[in-house]
């Protein structure tokens, strides 16, 4: 499946090679290596081909290598427009593997920002191309999505329904993902035109949004899908306007974990250059730290697919079913997606016969 990197900090900005590429287990790796503690032990011999868990082993074993994207936050607009104030994402898309792509790794050497998405696809289905790369903009606010939303064409239509006349002008591209972008932002301004994307909204108010994007989902399988044809979905989704973040853990099955997504309040330091610490290993040292070990670092927050530094206690398993919530102060909150789960789905490859 795909893999997907977030960082948001109040006050510690972070260099995008730091964070995306520098790290043995970066994302830009993750087009063929994982990490999966707590899900996965990382050892010779528990490794991904030889996990019991076929579940597991199908969603890991993929090649991520479908398109890359990242969007990362900055001030320069309001510098020079009157009427923008605060971050705006800058958006770079490539359908060339992260190792390869030369303008990612320019842009990710000279670049620093406060808060910054990254996504490397698999795609379920639709086209290779650069517009079907994660994360999709809607004004200050972005959203970016590793899993799959079961049975897309069949509620495809009945999703366009719901949207805002501008939220569904603004899909460029024609994944499940970017669909699931538009009904949110449409759940979130309250039907709103394209000058409501521009505006910051509580941090409650995105997770409803949120939430009633999930379940307007579920209902729309639920309903046009007999209980021999629906299958779950997983929605691992994350979405922030530049000072708060919002992501969700989520698989509608009775049983089956969704896909692997990890936070961490302290590992920014180790992927942080200018700070003493290596993110590979306490062994090694880094040569180019500017500050000394008693200089604390800034709050900060980081959500991942996968962890990106060496030590697994740095990292939290969010919980299956579960939202992290990041306010504008960087306090992280961890609560359930509750739904009715009467919308489970069965998983016929894994569940059996009825």
């Amino acid at each position: 499946m795909c893999r997907w990197f977030a960082y948001i900090s109040p006050v510690e900005p972070c260099l995008l090679s730091d964070v995306l590429i520098t790290p043995a287990n970066s994302i830009s790796k993750q087009c063929s290596d994982h990490y999966l503690p707590h899900l996965l032990p990382h050892d010779k011999d528990k490794d991904l081909d030889h996990t019991s868990d076929e579940l597991v082993r199908m969603r890991n074993s993929l090649l991520n290598m479908d398109g890359l994207g990242m969007a990362w936050y900055t001030k320069a607009n309001s510098s020079y427009i009157k009427h923008v104030s605060g971050p705006r994402p800058a958006l770079y898309k490539s359908q060339s593997p992260p190792i390869n792509d030369f303008n990612f790794k320019s842009l990710c050497e000279n670049t620093e920002t406060h808060c910054v998405f990254a996504h490397i696809r698999a795609s379920s289905g639709s086209v290779v191309t650069q517009v079907n790369s994660h994360p999709f903009v809607f004004g200050r606010h972005v959203f970016m999505h590793n899993g799959v939303i079961s049975n897309f064409s069949s509620i495809r239509r009945a999703m366009t329904d719901l949207m805002s006349f501008d939220a569904y002008c603004n899909i460029m591209g024609s994944t499940d993902s970017e669909h699931a972008a538009a009904l949110y932002m449409t759940n979130l301004t309250h039907n709103g035109g394209k000058e409501t994307w521009q505006k910051s909204y509580p941090l409650p108010q995105m997770f409803e949004a949120l939430r009633k994007t999930v379940l307007q989902i579920l209902q729309l399988q639920h309903d046009k899908l007999g209980a021999d044809t629906n299958t779950p979905n997983s929605l691992n989704f994350c979405t922030s306007d530049g000072s708060q973040l919002l992501a969700i853990r989520f698989r509608n099955h009775a049983t089956q974990q969704p896909p692997s997504l990890y936070w961490s309040e302290f590992a920014g330091r180790t992927l942080n250059t200018k700070y003493p610490g290596h993110p590979d290993s306490k062994e090694l040292v880094n040569e180019e730290a500017t500050l000394e070990d008693g200089e604390k670092i800034g709050k900060h927050t980081i959500v991942a697919s996968e962890p990106t530094t060496f030590d697994e206690s740095e990292w939290h398993l969010i919980g299956r079913n579960c939202a992290l919530l990041v306010d504008r102060e960087g306090v992280e909150t961890e609560v359930k997606v509750e739904y009715d789960e009467g919308l489970n789905a069965r998983d016929p490859k894994f569940d059996g016969g009825a």
